[in-house]
């Protein structure tokens, strides 16, 4: 039986975060923790750990929270998938100083463990972990399977922020933000804003939480403040989070206003566009776009930050159209004994339950869609 995240020491997860030879802002302690003990749907994950001896004891060298194929899928097979984090990045911590050997550990403790494979959701399909994973497969003379794949936004936060926005977008729609952020001013000086201290983030927090629930989310049922472990999640991780440098809430504003709030995670140079919430009442200047705009230049000047995941859903119509970037995501079938029929039906299970979720889900995609549209 595998261990509870929570019997993984936290100094040890903090260390393998630090050496972790691909970022996950979703996969570290202090977030994917608090998801595990309260987020509606996504508790009671495991440990799915590998650890290596030292001079000094054992080092944890690699960590993925998974669930079993049934809490993932209702599918009653012996496979280990990777837990939801509320992030939609299921990539695992790997020691980057032996990432094909931290591959092959945490394989071989699934193994034991009694599963047939582990389904990687929402990872990297080009990074260096999945391409431990696969060197690691290949010393077994087996392979990986991408079982569905899809690219999302994502920005390289390298680039001068003024020329990505005019190359992305185009000097008529810039001027038309131009236009609709002198009209926001109308309301008071448009004022952006980023809180970083634990104290910050707790108190903007707040703001963020009351814009999300404020619109569409919250008319939906969705918005994190509307389900008490959602909330417990959400205020434990940010300002633990933000305690560690970790995490960032943005926030513009016009004159006393909130307009719009957003959750950004940070993880060695890789930031994570996590949730946007907006006044709808101000919908007409575009204010989840300006703060969009706004978290562009502040990533672009941060020497730290080398990309952002947008994080967000193929064909996002906001940040797809401003982050022109693109990250090859998708579902990884990690099959662990050559020639097991159970991973054949494994396979065969999850392809049907696609073939039967994707019409049902596009159709409800068109409905809210067209829905939004007609506000």
């Amino acid at each position: 039986m595998l261990p509870a995240l929570a019997a993984i020491p936290a100094a040890q997860w903090h260390a393998l975060a630090d050496r972790a030879v691909e970022p996950n802002g979703y996969f570290l302690a202090d977030w994917e923790l608090a998801v595990s003990a309260s987020a509606r749907g996504r508790t009671d994950a495991s440990a799915l750990a590998a650890w290596t001896d030292a001079a000094d004891g054992k080092h944890l060298t690699a960590l993925l929270p998974v669930v079993s194929l049934w809490q993932a899928y209702r599918i009653p097979l012996s496979a280990l998938v990777s837990a939801d984090p509320y992030g939609a990045l299921g990539t695992p911590l790997l020691d980057r100083m032996s990432a094909t050997n931290a591959a092959a550990a945490l394989m071989n403790e699934a193994r034991e463990s009694g599963a047939c494979a582990i389904v990687l959701r929402d990872v990297t399909t080009d990074g260096a972990t999945l391409k431990a994973f696969e060197a690691a497969l290949a010393e077994q003379d087996l392979k990986p399977e991408i079982l569905q794949s899809h690219a999302r936004a994502c920005l390289d936060a390298t680039g001068d922020p003024d020329q990505l926005l005019r190359d992305a977008l185009g000097s008529k729609k810039l001027k038309e933000l131009r236009r609709q952020r002198n009209r926001l001013a109308d309301h008071g000086d448009v004022d952006f804003r980023v809180a970083r201290t634990a104290d910050e983030v707790a108190q903007t927090l707040e703001t963020f939480l009351t814009l999300e629930m404020s619109g569409w989310k919250g008319q939906r049922g969705t918005a994190l403040a509307q389900d008490p472990g959602d909330a417990a999640f959400i205020r434990a991780a940010t300002v633990a989070l933000a305690a560690r440098g970790q995490c960032e809430i943005i926030s513009l504003h016009a004159g006393t206003t909130p307009v719009a709030a957003a959750v950004v995670l940070r993880h060695q140079d890789r930031a994570f566009y996590f949730k946007l919430g907006v006044d709808e009442t101000f919908a007409r200047f575009s204010p989840g776009v300006q703060l969009t705009l706004e978290l562009t230049r502040h990533l672009c000047a941060d020497p730290a930050i080398a990309m952002a995941d947008s994080t967000a859903n193929a064909g996002h119509s906001m940040i797809e159209p401003i982050w022109r970037g693109r990250l090859a995501i998708g579902d990884v079938l990690i099959p662990l004994r050559r020639n097991d029929p159970a991973v054949a039906a494994v396979r065969a299970a999850l392809s049907l339950r696609k073939s039967i979720r994707e019409p049902a889900r596009r159709i409800v995609h068109f409905i809210r869609k067209h829905q939004e549209k007609s506000k």
